[in-house]
């Protein structure tokens, strides 16, 4: 038989279990079934796209989280190394505006699709601006096509990694050792501009003032790349890649949750599923790295202590409220921010003394504004988020006492009566993401982007204890967010392959 022939031969007799049908789930069964593995993915819940999934309800479908689409670039170099093009799978809008933020009542500003557009409006709120803003991009640019093209689709298994010559070349060029605050602070001094260009560094789990200036990477591919929408919904992103997946042989378990591994020396001999055990060579878990871990591994296959993850910084949990309505509201976006009260405030309770906010920011996501198909006829939907810090008590009161609070603001600047004409309304927070995704401390976006914990300094995508166990998702390499999970998954299964192929 021919060398190569039988190498697709004797993988295609491994099989792997992917535990979790999330971004990064779906992305490592795809690779590792093309490579010619037997691919089974065992998802607890009823349906692909984990935190990404959808649910529909009186004629309304909400896209569960993910909200935001940029970074189009990382998609489209997935789905090509399948031959194929995201357009295959579903149709992009670049929205345009990109955002409205709003300070107060009748006060607001549309952030513009396009930078010639985004220059002009950086010279009306502080004349002669525009000059810094193109210096801004240019860095980040350099930022973003060494940390997203090289950077974070390496392991994080060995310092010898952040050896390679660009990146040491680059180090300085890349602002690690600025924060975000100081940096954007070089280049602009309108509050207006300095609170756009460290909004995009909420989710990452620190201040501004404590985040690396490399991150202003995101601002590049917010103003440059551009903000878009599958048109149907974020849902039609993990249609997309259960399609993929299936076409390249994936299997797929639903409502099937693995309880307990079952380990003899250094490896899994049986994964326990719905309470039956089953057999597989690997197993790639993309569900919450905590749980995994501490509940399914027997103590003495444990990599890291509780201890350990204790001490880990957080990126935030939230408050979702769905609303459906039966009217129109003048004044919306597709994204909406409302930036009227004081956000050093509100990031201070997220990171550095939990608690449940005393006045939060938030965030309206209403898809109907571009989408018809979301809603009922002369209907809306709506997603108000507010980011909150995670392992923060969740009870039914206090969800009512902040849905009271924000619709009081959100009735106040938009000047129209909103509550009245709510008719579906579902709220979301830590609970839910314990019970659905096991999420550790009810957190919603993952690990914290800190310098003690980038690329080798998270949790590892190996068990050194566990030789056929990888890890995948939010609380490994490369972080938090669609586009890093999506770059997570691929990044796992190349790793999975490699070390299978040194076995044989």
């Amino acid at each position: 038989m021919d060398k190569a022939v039988f190498s697709v031969y004797t993988r295609a007799m491994k099989k792997i279990a992917v535990i979790g049908a999330g971004f990064s789930g779906l992305a490592a069964a795809s690779g590792l079934a093309k490579a010619g593995y037997d691919v089974t993915v065992l998802e607890k819940n009823n349906s692909a796209g984990g935190r990404a999934r959808k649910f529909e309800a009186d004629g309304f479908t909400f896209d569960m989280g993910p909200s935001w689409y940029w970074m189009p670039d990382v998609f489209e170099k997935f789905f090509q190394q399948f031959g194929k093009t995201t357009s295959d799978y579903y149709e992009l809008e670049r929205l345009s505006p990109s955002y409205r933020i709003y300070y107060s009542a009748n006060n607001f500003l549309d952030i513009p699709a396009g930078v010639e557009a985004l220059c002009k409006l950086f010279d009306e709120l502080e004349p002669g601006s525009s000059k810094n803003l193109l210096r801004f991009l240019e860095e980040g640019k350099y930022k973003y096509e060494i940390g997203i093209n090289d950077l974070v689709y390496k392991p994080g298994l060995s310092v010898i990694e952040l050896l390679d010559i660009k990146l040491l070349a680059g180090v300085f060029k890349m602002h690690v050792f600025q924060s975000v605050s100081q940096y954007v602070r070089k280049f602009f001094k309108d509050p207006r501009i300095i609170q756009l260009l460290e909004f995009p560094v909420l989710f990452l789990g620190a201040t501004a003032q404590k985040t690396p200036a490399l991150y202003t990477l995101m601002n590049y591919a917010d103003m440059a790349l551009g903000t878009w929408y599958p048109k149907g919904g974020m849902h039609k992103i993990v249609d997309g890649l259960t399609t993929l997946a299936t076409e390249q042989g994936v299997k797929f378990e639903f409502n099937s949750e693995v309880t307990r591994f079952v380990v003899n020396g250094s490896s899994i001999q049986e994964v326990i599923v719905n309470g039956q055990p089953r057999k597989f060579d690997y197993v790639v878990a993309g569900a919450d790295y905590h749980h995994v871990e501490q509940n399914l591994l027997p103590a003495s296959h444990r990599r890291y202590s509780e201890t350990y993850w204790q001490n880990r910084a957080m990126a935030p949990s939230s408050l979702i409220f769905y609303l459906g309505l039966n009217k129109k509201i003048s004044g919306l976006l597709h994204h909406t921010l409302f930036f009227d009260e004081d956000f050093s405030v509100h990031a201070k309770e997220i990171y550095e003394d939990p608690k449940w906010p005393t006045a939060p920011q938030f965030y309206v996501s209403c898809t109907s504004q571009t989408d018809p198909t979301v809603a009922p006829a002369g209907g809306e939907n709506i997603f108000i988020l507010i980011p909150v810090a995670p392992g923060l008590k969740d009870e039914d009161s206090i969800r009512e006492k902040y849905y009271t609070l924000v619709m009081d603001r959100f009735e106040k600047i938009m000047g129209q009566p909103i509550r009245d004409h709510v008719v579906y309304k579902r709220s979301y927070a830590h609970n839910d993401f314990q019970a659905d995704y096991h999420a550790f401390k009810g957190n919603a976006y993952g690990l914290a982007n800190t310098i003690l914990q980038t690329a080798n300094l998270k949790p590892s995508i190996l068990n050194k204890k566990v030789t056929n166990l990888f890890y995948t998702g939010q609380l490994t390499v490369p972080g938090p967010g669609v586009p890093p999970s999506l770059i997570s998954g691929q990044v796992v299964a190349k790793e999975l392959i490699e070390r299978d192929k040194k076995q044989n």
